[in-house]
């Protein structure tokens, strides 16, 4: 079952998106700030992480730097309420997957992560929110 990290700074975001993945057959987790996400991801294996671009104490664009240093394996896709062209070429040029303007087309997302996995419908789904 493939793996999904949310690091999402608002708690409702980051809930519903876990609810959204999950009834989809993801295993879906969740984390409020990319500190939290570094450290989750010493202990577990992720397959895609969605994480917010504006963020306090490290934003979107830092953590994924940081994921490229570490682990450059997993899939990122980034959303944002504030995007720009600038902010937009820096994720991809930083090899995010997509980047999505908030709020995210939840179709959109599903159909992103679905062709990520070469998959239209995963079986089963599991949820924890930190």
């Amino acid at each position: 079952m493939e793996r999904i990290l949310i690091v999402e700074d608002e708690e409702n975001t980051r809930i519903g998106l876990v609810k959204l993945l999950c009834q989809d057959g993801y295993q879906a987790e969740a984390v409020a700030n990319g500190f939290e996400a570094l450290d989750y991801l010493g202990n577990n294996k992720v397959d895609l992480i969605i994480t917010d671009v504006n963020m306090p104490e490290m934003n979107g664009l830092v953590f994924l730097r940081k994921l490229n240093q570490s682990y450059p394996e997993i899939k990122v896709i980034l959303m944002t309420a504030y995007g720009g062209v600038g902010s937009y070429l820096e994720a991809i040029n930083l090899g995010a997957l997509d980047y999505l303007n908030k709020p995210v087309n939840l179709s959109e997302l599903k159909a992103i992560i679905g062709r990520m996995f070469n998959q239209t419908s995963p079986l089963g789904g599991s949820a924890t929110v930190f």
